[in-house]
């Protein structure tokens, strides 16, 4: 059993990072098993070993794509300093990786989340993996606001997740807008900013 799903186990990584390729240059709405298949060297028949359609594959893939961001952010944690800065810039830095090193995953993501205006497992999952997003920023932040309200901490975390998926749809359309690390020193600051302004209501 061990012998099978060592070798099977490649096989399933090939064709979802086959998918990731396809849906980079096709979007989800071009993308067919055929062309995956063709992309990982693989007959149409191998995939429907490991899918059973389409739609099985692409969840697959949403997993994939959200399990690597927080496998990305787990390896940092590693090495980040106890500072607030340093806990942010775990964030910052997965973000950072995927936008300049790993683009096919935040189209992935891009496109995964205008799936889920129609399809209620992708928007679940969407909506699971923002809620755990903002759950650790909060669990970040909170030591550094004493007191603090959870709503305002809420909002805070909710504000640095759109300032971080804000880069994505920025940068990738145009990255000559900005600089992309003048930007996130910008996002971090102003978290900070909002952090103290909760601490001391009369700045």
């Amino acid at each position: 059993m061990d012998q099978v799903s060592s070798k099977e186990e490649p096989t399933k990584e090939v064709i979802l990072e086959a998918a990731l390729d396809v849906i980079e240059d096709r979007a989800i709405s071009g993308t067919r098993l055929r062309l995956i298949a063709e992309r990982a060297n693989l007959f149409q028949s191998n995939i429907h070993y490991y899918f059973r359609s389409k739609r099985e594959l692409l969840l697959a893939v949403q997993k994939k794509v959200l399990n690597r961001c927080i496998e990305i952010r787990n390896a940092l944690e590693q090495e980040a300093g106890d500072s607030l800065d340093a806990k942010l810039n775990v964030f910052i830095r997965q973000k950072t990786e995927f936008i300049r090193n790993m683009k096919k995953y935040d189209y992935a993501e891009i496109d995964f989340w205008v799936q889920a205006r129609s399809d209620e497992d992708i928007r679940r999952e969407f909506k699971r993996s923002f809620q755990n997003w903002r759950s650790d920023i909060k669990d970040i932040l909170r030591p550094y606001a004493p007191g603090a309200k959870e709503k305002e901490l809420d909002l805070c975390a909710a504000v640095f997740v759109s300032l971080l998926e804000g880069a994505t749809l920025q940068y990738l359309i145009d990255p000559e807008a900005f600089d992309l690390d003048n930007y996130f020193d910008a996002a971090r600051a102003a978290v900070k900013d909002r952090l103290a302004l909760i601490c001391n209501p009369s700045i």
